[in-house]
């Protein structure tokens, strides 16, 4: 006790401290004294122990409210020199407020950014600033914020284009220029200083304080009493904290006041900035960063929003800033990479403020020399290397990949620093520059060469060497690298050093790469070459080769910006060495093609990896693609017999060709089957790589192209595999650094966009005009991507009736640095392997040469026809052509071997039946050659060829007809012989056809007008039913007494058409589900896939399932699509959920026809004597007449059906009751035929409206699984009964009539009751009064009494609730019109009269008939299903469409009068009818919208913490907090999350639900079953974005989400949640409950 006490003394003694002190007098105080920071400081080490040091009893928000009292309040009196709230105001009053937005973004708010107008992607706007900027009709992307970032509105340097939103927008007349301390005075200038050094000193001492048992000198609280030791150590420390907790609060305050002023801001970047007595990083901005990963998370993010507000605001101060945080940037990046916080609690994630800053960046270069220090930074954090000085990547353990990231965000500075190229070079730009190029280099020495590969023979590799390291840096490094060049691009001067030093340091790699190669001579053809002996197969060989790359990639700017022409003088391309140049990425080509012969198997899955990156297209800009081009550098400078010799001896196929007899199928006879395979696939990269080198010329530098030909060309290839998507296309296109590809400039000239339907997505497919610059051999084409192209090709023309060979296209011109490139293909030693080839094709023998090396050797053949063609044109008349290659095919070899030509060759091929697939390009080729040649020969050859064709043609359509002839004869006679036969089937045809389900109106009843219910009812035809079993396809005819057919179902409950979603659940257990509310707040819904089956097939069926389900839950417990436990079973056919069945019967037939009057009287008689029976039987035991009379009665009427279909009758009613009122089973309960018929009902209205809703007749549109199910639910709900104790069905009964005929029992209002309910339940229920009724009353005429009765009960439920009318001009109606008008009056007079003046009095009887009119029209839609599928008789043809006239129709249908008030003769609602249909809430239009709604949304539970995964409720509009602990709740004792808790309570188990930042659908139901569906927003290319990566601005497609919605209506969310997980495995196991 004594302690609780000691514990509440000491607020009061804070309290009592408090009421005395003033912060006007203690401010006042400090005005006078000469050491102000001695008093502060002594005033903070009094005040602030005692408010953070009170243990638990205060609330953070007494310490807020303390702190600001005691701490703040002196400081702002001092500061202002009067009251802060007027000081503080005029500040903000004079205050010109800075053009930059500078919105700090929370998590989750929506950010965009301008792909046409923003420097970099860092550049972003919030979505005040873009709605109110020129880039909404730009091409933007909108992201969500991962936090910390702010907003660039405003910022000039961040925008080529509309940098100032309308909010931003600078004013003219401001004079920009002056000083905002101007508007203050000296004295308040002087206060200012004072107050921020002080408080900024104190917070930096604090916050980076790291002695726990003493404070910094001056904070030595007051009077401190020695005491022992160990005591003291505990106040301090809780001191220690108290400060620091306020020092926090006091950067808080700082960034609050100085919003107020941007004079106050300036003040307090210079108290920041200003250098202590020590010097060098002696600053308070300095300790702060210095210190940062000493710091706690939450201090860090304090003071890094100080900064934030403060000096990044300031331009100037920005400036100082970045040039601090430059001199100590390898400091600052050392302490993050070995600190354990994410980058974005580090101060070194500020560099993205400052380094994307294009003149910053600049400066810092050349005065910080920043960019060598950035790479020499990076290159000191990877120390591992091997003998050599190359980087050599340990086991990628979790750790290092833990560390190597950390070191990867110093690439990404340098990338921020390169983003932007500079317009103008200073001398000491490029000496900066150059000298980042040298460490770049430095870096790329240790990269070249490493991870080296060697060949496993014999066994497989034990351990895969690490690979993963190597290609990260590769692809963290790959746009610096194109960045790289783009600088060198921008300055002749900087291009030529560069690639001195790039030369340089390529030939520094070669000396370390002898390896003691030997030296050999190769000669082929009469050309000879040295080079040395290397095998890709035996020797080390790397993939990684960045000098060289980078090399090649100057040497192509050197021909695009025309330097090697202009100062050929200053660079040194005499002294380079083409062979030194190609030899490793012709070893590095030469593994890709060994790899893809088979050759490295033993290598595992690594090389694989590499080799697949390698080609990537995130890697192979500056893999790849400059290895071609270094090949293409090398072989331009090459005699081209030399550059081949070459080739062939690095793919270890020089051998074959070399020899004198090549030509004679190469001596392979000893060789093993596997070597002769991989030759051939040797043989064929090898020929596709020479088409490369010859045919790759669009690259802006290498051929004579425009930059954006290469994206045409990549788009034309991609989109000649398939149509494809926006998404599919970026994907397949390089991006740069800006994450742009370049593709929305060309795209619309090579392709068309198609729009998508309801699902799918939008397409672009190629022009037809540019499928003739198709290449088969396309250097990015994966083999898959190839085959797949020359099919799709050769398909379309085929359609297109064209010829059918795929010939290479025209290629534009080299320039002139790689114009000799061409003189390959015409060079001796490619003639002689083409030769080779061929001739090996000729006489082919056992599998020495294969169809797609033939394929490539003409392909090659074609290149070199186009080619010259093309020089030919080009070449004006007396400039003779040095391309001379149809000569040279033509020509035979030299004697002695005298072989033939190649031309003589293809004539040879050209018949060879084993080549049909080649003909159409031997003979293209043939062709194209023919001009120069001109061989009458080849003409007459290629006539025969057409004459051959045409008369196969003829023979082949001769021989067709003749067969058609035959079986027409067969056909004819077969009919003559079986005349009988089929004049019998014919009738039989036509008759079945009147009766079908079509429910076109029988010839029988073709005169009288149809009529669904009562005496006059059309009599359905006698017709037999017979259905097949689809498990036993046995045939079975449905009869009362033969065996069970059932239609597999699906019962469901509902709130789809709820009205009152508020209304709590009901007790299972002692709710009376008897009479249905209007508002429908819970229905019971049943649907069917219409599949039939025998009941004891079922049976059998689903005892299968549930032993196999019991086998499984031994071995692993995992949920399925479908729960046995429930009673759930996928239909054997179509695998829909279902979890019962429903019995299937034919409609029962029906004497003399009582009146109205007549009617009421009897049954009002019946029921009395059924009432007092029941009211007797139930207390007393004995036997009594009555009871006896019943019993007999119940004997004698025994139950018309078999056993199997009572047993069935039973399931369906039991699962119905069961699912309905989630309760257990019980057969007995009498609940269960109330549950089936509102089933019934309810089922009924669901449909009618769906009907509605889309706009569909009544009849004829709907499904017949939908009609089979009402058929059968209509006729088990007349049927049910037998399966029930008569007795509690009769008691229904009475319930259900004697409230509207004589008040019995207590009944419910009149407007409590839904009257479609009513009236299925009531025709329903009187079977079993009917079975013991002895006064000789028809069923159809009881059908059609209750009908009449209910129907005048609707109208006088609407006139109860038909509010005041509209003003609406007096309508002239007819003379039948005035007649209704004139009875609804009176009627409504009546009502008037007995309900005295409640009922508002009413002019127009227009209004009141229209009200009715239309109100009632869903109940007598309703009434119409109903009775057709009960009694099964046809429905008028009028019905089957939408025409004017259906009111008059219906009502005869359902032998009503047109003016219904004349059911109302002598005897005699407060929701709106009609009920409108419901809908899913309406969406905005713009996804962003609901992106900001969501990130505003705080969880209802922790304490307004930001929502991660707020999710949308698309039935009711509430947002929840979903997939998070927080919002979990208990259900049924088990613990579930938002979602599911809320289906429960808004949609009876099933939700339809919005991920709001993953833009993805959630269907829900029931506690373990979910999918996720594609959501209704399209971006421009009508794709969806789940996860919203791509960032394109999306939009709410009205179709899709109207095909949502209807799922939702037709109550098929359930089932489409089966079909997806019985697709998708994976969604099985996600534990949807938690969602």
């Amino acid at each position: 006790m004594a302690a609780a006490e000691s514990d509440r003394e000491v607020p009061s003694a804070l309290c009592t401290e408090f009421l005395n002190f003033s912060a006007k007098d203690t401010a006042s105080k400090w005005l006078q004294v000469t050491d102000l920071y001695k008093e502060v400081y002594q005033h903070l080490a009094r005040y602030v122990p005692k408010i953070y040091c009170l243990g638990p009893n205060l609330n953070p928000q007494s310490e807020d409210l303390l702190a600001q009292l005691l701490l703040q309040a002196p400081l702002e009196w001092y500061l202002c020199g009067e009251d802060p709230s007027t000081g503080l105001a005029k500040l903000e009053q004079n205050n010109q407020p800075s053009q930059l937005c500078g919105h700090v973004f929370r998590v989750g708010e929506p950010t965009y950014s301008c792909r046409e107008c923003a420097a970099d992607p860092t550049c972003v706007l919030c979505m005040q600033c873009f709605l109110g900027s020129v880039h909404k009709e730009h091409r933007y992307r909108m992201t969500t914020s991962g936090g910390g970032g702010f907003c660039d509105c405003g910022d000039t340097e961040a925008w080529k284009k509309g940098p100032y939103c309308q909010k931003h927008e600078p004013n003219i007349s401001d004079s920009c220029q002056e000083d905002p301390l101007a508007h203050l005075s000296t004295d308040m200038i002087a206060r200012c200083y004072n107050v921020f050094a002080i408080v900024l000193k104190y917070a930096v001492d604090m916050l980076t304080w790291d002695k726990e048992d003493e404070l910094p000198p001056g904070l030595e609280p007051p009077n401190t009493s020695r005491q022992s030791k160990p005591l003291r150590v505990q106040v301090m420390h809780s001191s220690v904290v108290a400060h620091q907790c306020f020092a926090l609060k006091a950067l808080h305050w700082l960034g609050h006041v100085i919003g107020y002023s941007d004079a106050l801001r300036r003040i307090l970047c210079q108290v920041g900035l200003e250098r202590g007595p020590e010097g060098e990083n002696s600053s308070l901005v300095d300790t702060l960063m210095l210190c940062d990963s000493k710091m706690w998370k939450g201090a860090r993010n304090v003071y890094h929003q100080l900064f934030m507000s403060s000096l990044l605001m300031d331009l100037k101060y920005k400036k100082l800033f970045a040039i601090q945080f430059a001199k100590n940037y390898e400091r600052l990046q050392s302490d993050y990479v070995k600190d354990d916080h994410d980058r974005e609690f580090s101060v070194t994630d500020l560099s993205v403020q400052m380094f994307t800053v294009p003149s910053l960046a600049r400066m810092l270069i050349t005065e910080e020399n920043l960019m060598t220090t950035i790479i020499r930074t990076f290159v000191d954090h990877l120390r591992h290397r091997d003998l050599q000085g190359r980087f050599q990547f340990e086991r990628y353990t979790a750790q290092q990949a833990f560390k190597f990231r950390r070191v990867q965000s110093l690439i990404g500075d340098l990338k921020y620093v390169l983003i932007s190229r500079p317009t103008e070079w200073s001398d000491q730009l490029r000496e900066k520059f150059l000298e980042g190029l040298d460490t770049f280099l430095e870096l790329f020495k240790c990269m070249q060469g490493m991870d080296p590969v060697v060949r496993q023979v014999g066994q497989h590799i034990e351990m895969e060497p690490e690979w993963e390291a190597a290609f990260t840096l590769q692809m963290k490094l790959t746009h610096i690298i194109s960045m790289m060049q783009e600088w060198c691009a921008t300055d002749e001067r900087v291009l030529i050093e560069a690639y001195k030093k790039c030369l340089t340091a390529l030939t520094h790699c070669h000396s370390g790469f002898t390896d003691g190669e030997q030296p050999i001579t190769l000669s082929m053809c009469g050309h000879s070459v040295d080079t040395i002996r290397y095998c890709v197969s035996q020797e080390k060989v790397s993939i990684h080769l960045p000098v060289s790359r980078l090399l090649a990639g100057l040497h192509v700017l050197l021909s695009k910006m025309e330097v090697a022409y202009r100062f050929p003088e200053q660079l040194p391309l005499s002294e380079l060495s083409p062979p030194m140049l190609i030899e490793h990425p012709l070893r590095c080509l030469v593994l890709c093609a060994q790899v893809h012969a088979g050759m490295w198997r033993r290598n595992g899955f690594s090389l694989v990896n590499q080799i697949y990156y390698y080609h990537n297209v995130k890697c192979r800009v500056e893999m790849f693609d400059k290895d071609l081009i270094m090949l293409q550098a090398g072989a331009s400078m090459m005699d081209p017999n030399h550059f081949l010799m070459i080739v062939l001896s690095r793919f270890e196929l020089y051998h074959i060709f070399s020899s004198a007899d090549c030509r004679k199928s190469y001596n392979r006879e000893n060789t093993n089957k596997d070597v002769v395979q991989q030759n051939n696939t040797l043989i064929e990269e090898m020929l596709h790589l020479i088409m490369m080198v010859v045919g790759e010329r669009f690259e802006a530098g290498v051929g004579q192209v425009e930059g954006c030909d290469e994206i045409k060309r990549e788009i034309i290839h991609q989109l000649c595999i398939r149509p494809m998507a926006h998404s599919e296309l970026v994907k397949a296109l390089p991006e740069n650094e800006n994450k742009e590809t370049g593709m929305e400039r060309v795209i619309d000239c090579v392709a068309s966009f198609k729009k998508p339907g309801v699902t799918g997505r939008g397409l672009y497919e190629l022009r037809p005009e540019c499928a003739k610059q198709f290449n088969l051999y396309f250097h990015h084409y994966s083999r898959a991507d190839q085959s797949k192209a020359e099919e799709a090709q050769r398909k379309l023309k085929r359609q297109n009736g064209e010829d059918m060979a795929l010939p290479p296209p025209m290629l534009p011109p080299f320039s002139p640095l790689f114009a000799s490139l061409v003189n390959i293909l015409q060079c001796d030693v490619l003639l002689g392997m083409l030769g080779a080839v061929l001739q090996w094709a000729v006489e082919p023998s056992g599998g020495h040469w294969s169809e797609s090396m033939l394929q490539r050797v003409l392909h090659l053949i074609g290149m070199g026809l186009l080619e010259e063609q093309q020089q030919l044109k080009n070449s004006s008349e007396d400039h003779d052509v040095s391309f001379n290659f149809t000569l040279k095919i033509s020509r035979p070899g030299e004697a002695p071997s005298n072989t033939a030509s190649v031309l003589a060759l293809l004539e040879n091929l050209q018949n060879a039946p084993h080549l049909e697939v080649h003909k159409d390009m031997i003979r293209w080729i043939l062709k194209t050659n023919i001009p120069r040649l001109c061989l009458p020969f080849l003409q007459m050859v290629c006539d025969k060829d057409k004459a051959e064709r045409k008369r196969k043609a003829e023979m082949a359509r001769l021989r067709r007809e003749k067969i058609m002839a035959q079986m027409s004869e067969m056909q004819r006679h077969f009919i003559n012989e079986n005349k009988e036969l089929f004049k019998q089937s014919l009738e039989e045809l036509y008759a079945s056809a009147s009766t079908s389900t079509s429910l076109e109106h029988s010839p029988t009843s073709s005169d009288a007008a149809l009529v669904c219910v009562g005496p006059r009812r059309s009599r359905p035809r006698e017709k037999r039913q017979v259905v097949t079993c689809i498990l036993c396809q046995e045939e079975q005819e449905i009869r009362a007494d033969s065996k069970a057919m059932v239609l597999a179902a699906f019962v469901q409950r509902s709130t789809v058409m709820s009205k009152n979603r508020k209304r709590p659940p009901h007790d299972p257990e002692h709710y009376d589900p008897l009479f249905m509310h209007p508002d429908l707040s819970f229905g019971t819904h049943t649907g069917s896939c219409g599949h039939i089956m025998h009941s004891h097939c079922w049976q059998r069926y689903f005892e299968a399932v549930q032993a196999k389900e019991q086998r499984r839950q031994q071995r692993l417990r995992v949920h399925t699509s479908y729960d046995v436990g429930n009673g759930e079973f996928l239909c054997p056919l179509c695998e829909c959920l279902s979890n019962t069945v429903i019995p299937l019967r034919l409609p029962l037939s029906s004497c003399e026809q009582p009146g109205l009057g007549q009617w009421l009287k009897i049954s009002g008689q019946q029921i009395k004597a059924m009432h007092s029976a029941h009211r007797k039987l139930q207390p007393v035991g004995e036997f009594l007449p009555v009871q006896i009379i019943l019993i007999i009665a119940r004997h004698i009427h025994m139950s018309p059906y078999s056993s199997t279909i009572k047993e069935m009758l039973t399931t369906f009613g039991t699962a119905t009751y069961k699912v309905g009122l989630k309760v257990h089973p019980n057969e007995q309960d009498p609940r269960v035929p109330i549950m089936c018929w509102g089933s019934c009902a309810y089922t009924i209205q669901s449909i009618e409206r769906l009907l509605v809703d889309e706009e569909k007749p009544l009849f004829g549109s709907l499904p017949c699984r939908q009609d089979d199910c009402l058929s059968s639910l209509a006729r088990f709900g007349s049927a049910c009964w037998t399966a029930a104790s008569q007795p509690s069905v009769q008691g229904h009964y009475i319930r259900l009539v004697a409230g509207r005929t004589d008040t019995v029992e207590t009944s419910p209002c009149i407007l409590d009751i839904d009257m479609l309910h009513l009236l299925v339940s009531v025709v329903l229920s009187y079977g079993s009064v009917h079975s013991q009724d002895s006064s000789g009353l028809s069923v159809d005429a009881v059908q059609l009494h209750f009908f009449h009765l209910i129907t005048v009960a609707h109208m006088v439920q609407m006139l109860l609730t038909s509010g005041p009318e509209e003003v609406t001009m007096e309508q002239e109606s007819g003379g039948a019109e005035r007649e209704e008008e004139e009875d609804i009056c009176a009627l409504y007079n009546t009502l008037r009269t007995h309900l005295g003046s409640s009922l508002p009095e009413v002019a127009s009887g227009w209004h009141l008939w229209r009200c009715v009119k239309t109100g009632i029209l869903p109940y007598l839609r309703g009434a119409a299903l109903f009775f057709h599928h009960l009694n099964g008789v046809p429905t008028p043809p009028e019905l089957h469409a939408i025409c004017p006239g259906q009111w008059e129709v219906l009502c005869g249908y359902l032998s009503l009068p047109s003016n219904l008030l004349q059911l109302y003769h002598s005897q005699k609602e407060l929701l709106d009818f009609p009920r409108e249909s419901n809908s899913l809430i309406d969406l905005p239009d713009d996804y962003s919208a609901l992106i900001n709604q969501a990130s505003s949304f705080t969880c209802p539970k922790s304490g307004g913490d930001k929502s991660r995964a707020p999710t949308l409720c698309l039935v009711c509009g509430s947002m929840l907090c979903s997939q998070s602990y927080c919002c979990q709740t208990e259900l049924d004792g088990e613990d579930v999350g938002a979602c599911t808790a809320h289906t429960f309570a808004c949609g009876a188990g099933v939700g339809i639900f919005l991920r709001v930042r993953e833009s993805q659908v959630l269907f829900l139901s029931g506690k373990t079953k979910g999918c996720f569906y594609a959501p209704p927003y399209l971006d421009d290319y009508g794709e969806t974005d789940q996860g919203l990566r791509r960032g394109n601005p999306l939009h709410l497609c009205r179709q899709r989400y109207r095909k949502i919605q209807k799922l939702w209506r037709q109550h098929s969310v359930t089932e489409e949640i089966g079909h997806a997980q019985e697709a998708n495995q994976t969604l099985v196991g996600i534990d949807w409950q938690h969602l």
